[in-house]
C-alpha cells in the first residue's frame, strides 16, 4: 500500500537521522500538552543578513531546547536592531512584553535561540525579574532549560555570557572600523554615503573580494559632476579672492544656481529644496575631498584608537575640483576683516539687546569705528537686497551705556563716576543689567529696559 506524501517526509527524515521507522503515520505533537512558549529572536541588519535563515537557526535552537517540554505558541523577531537597544524600545520585543502583561496571557514561558541574539549588558537581569515577577519562565540553551539565579552556576554563566556579548560587539566594531581606516587611506575606496555636491558615482571595476565579485558586487568612485562641479570650483576662486561666505551664498541664490537638496533631491530626501545657506556653503568650502583626496570618518568623536581618528586617503583618489594648495589656502581666509590698529573688537552688551519690532536679539555690528547693534528682522547677507522687510533697527553702544549709566544712577550730582565703580562703564552696565534680570528693548520710538520673562 502506497505511504501518502505527507508521511513520507517524516520517515525520510528518520531515515536520515538513523532512525528506524516504526510506523507509516508520523507522530503528530499534541498542542495541548507541555508549557506555552514566545520565541524571541533578533537579527541586526537587513542588508548584510538573511532574515529567514537567521530566525530559522535561532528557532531551531529554541525547538531542540525546549523539545518534550512544551511547544512554541508566538513567535516575535526583531529585524535590523542593535542588541544594545533595550527591549522596550525594540518593536517586536515591545509586543512581546504587552502580551504577556496582558490579563489573558496566552504563553508561560519566554526561549531565546541564542543569548547574544537577544541580550547585551544588564538587559538579561532587568527582563528576569519583570519575568520573576510575571510568573513567566526565561529559557536559554547556554543553561539547558530554565534560568535560576539562585543557582550559582547560572549567575556565573550569565556573567560570562554578558562579558563576551559586550565583547563581540566591541571586537566586531574595531574590526569594521580598522578595515575602512585601511581601505580610505591605503586604497582611496568610496565607502558609501551620498556623493558631495559637484561629484557624481560612477563604476570602479569589480569589487576586490573574489567571492563579491562572482556575486555582481561592483565598487564606485567619485567623478565631476558637469552641472555641479562647476559651481564648486567657483565658489573656491570667490573665496580665494577674500569674497565672504555670505555673499558667496547670495550670488549663487541670485543666479537661480540649485543647491545640494535640489540638484540631488533622491539622496537628499531628508533636507528642503531651498536656497543656499551659509552653512552649506561653508560646509562645501571645508570638504578635502573636493582635492582629490578620500577622506572618512571626518567627525569621529572617539579617539580611542587609530582605527577611530579621521582617514585621508595618500594619494588622488578621484578627480579634483581644486588644487590642495588653494584649498589650504580657502581655510586660512577670515570673514572678518582684522582692525586697522590691531585691537579686538568687544561688544559688552552682545545678547542684552532685542528688537521690539521682531522679538530677535539685536546682531554685534562694528560700524564707522564704534560698537553697534542692529536687527535686520531675519534677513540675512544670503537674500536680495530688494526683498521687503522693515527697515533695519541701528543703535550705538556707547549711547546706551551713557543713558543707562545715568538711568541707574552710577554718576554722583556732580558728574563723578563713584570711586566703588572702578570697571570700564560699559562692563558695569553690562553686569547691572544682568544682575537685575533686566534687557534693553528697541524700537522705531527707543529703547527701553524691560524684566526678563522667565516664563
Amino acid at each position: 500500500m502506497p505511504v501518502p506524501p505527507a508521511d513520507t517526509a517524516d520517515l525520510l527524515a528518520q531515515w536520515l537521522n538513523g532512525k528506524k521507522p516504526t510506523t507509516t503515520t508520523a507522530t503528530r505533537p499534541d498542542h495541548g500538552s507541555g508549557l506555552r512558549f514566545a520565541f524571541y529572536g533578533r537579527t541586526s541588519t537587513t542588508r548584510h543578513q538573511d532574515r529567514v535563515s537567521s530566525q530559522g537557526w535561532q528557532r531551531d535552537m529554541a525547538e531542540h531546547l525546549i523539545a518534550g517540554h512544551g511547544q512554541i505558541v508566538a513567535a516575535f523577531f526583531d529585524t535590523g536592531t542593535s542588541r544594545r537597544i533595550p527591549w522596550k524600545q525594540r518593536p517586536q520585543a515591545t509586543q512581546l512584553i504587552a502580551s504577556i502583561s496582558a490579563p489573558e496571557r496566552s504563553v508561560d514561558a519566554i526561549v531565546v535561540g541564542e543569548y547574544e541574539r537577544a541580550f547585551a549588558g544588564t538587559q538579561f537581569a532587568t527582563l528576569y525579574t519583570w519575568c520573576t515577577r510575571h510568573g513567566i519562565q526565561l529559557w536559554l540553551p547556554e543553561t539547558g532549560g530554565p534560568v535560576d539565579l539562585a543557582n550559582r552556576d547560572h549567575r556565573t554563566l550569565l556573567s560570562l555570557l554578558a562579558t563576551q556579548s559586550q565583547r563581540e560587539v566591541l571586537r566586531a566594531r574595531h574590526r569594521v572600523l580598522a578595515a575602512m581606516h585601511n581601505q580610505a587611506i591605503q586604497q582611496g575606496r568610496y565607502l558609501g554615503g551620498r556623493p558631495p555636491y559637484g561629484y557624481q558615482l560612477v563604476d570602479a571595476g569589480p569589487h576586490p573580494n573574489p567571492a563579491d565579485a562572482r556575486w555582481g558586487r561592483r565598487l564606485q568612485r567619485l567623478a565631476p559632476d558637469p552641472l555641479t562641479a562647476p559651481h564648486v570650483a567657483w565658489m573656491f576662486r570667490q573665496r580665494l579672492a577674500g569674497h565672504s561666505i555670505a555673499s558667496i551664498a547670495r550670488h549663487l541664490n541670485e543666479r537661480g544656481v540649485p543647491c545640494p537638496s535640489s540638484a540631488d533631491p533622491d539622496r537628499n530626501r531628508h533636507r528642503t529644496r531651498g536656497a543656499w545657506t551659509l552653512r552649506t556653503v561653508a560646509v562645501i568650502l571645508a570638504n578635502p575631498r573636493y582635492t582629490g583626496r578620500q577622506t572618512w570618518n571626518r567627525r569621529a568623536t572617539d579617539p580611542s584608537g587609530p582605527a577611530s581618528m579621521p582617514a585621508l586617503s595618500a594619494k588622488a583618489a578621484h578627480p579634483a575640483l581644486v588644487t590642495e594648495l588653494d584649498f589650504v589656502a580657502a581655510q586660512q581666509v577670515r570673514a572678518a576683516r582684522p582692525t586697522t590698529d590691531g585691537r579686538v573688537r568687544r561688544f559688552a552688551l552682545a545678547g542684552l539687546i532685542h528688537c521690539g519690532v521682531c522679538d530677535r536679539r539685536l546682531d554685534s555690528h562694528w560700524n564707522h569705528g564704534r560698537a553697534t547693534y542692529r536687527c535686520r528682522h531675519g534677513h540675512t547677507s544670503t537674500q536680495r537686497a530688494d526683498q521687503p522687510r522693515p527697515k533695519t533697527i541701528y543703535i550705538r553702544e556707547d549711547y546706551l551705556v551713557e543713558e543707562i549709566s545715568i538711568r541707574l544712577g552710577e554718576e554722583g550730582n556732580d558728574g563723578h563716576v563713584a570711586p566703588a565703580l572702578d570697571r570700564p562703564r560699559h562692563r558695569r552696565v553690562a553686569a547691572a543689567l544682568r544682575d537685575s534680570g533686566k534687557i534693553i528693548v528697541c524700537d522705531r520710538a527707543g529703547w527701553r529696559l524691560q524684566e526678563i520673562d522667565s516664563s
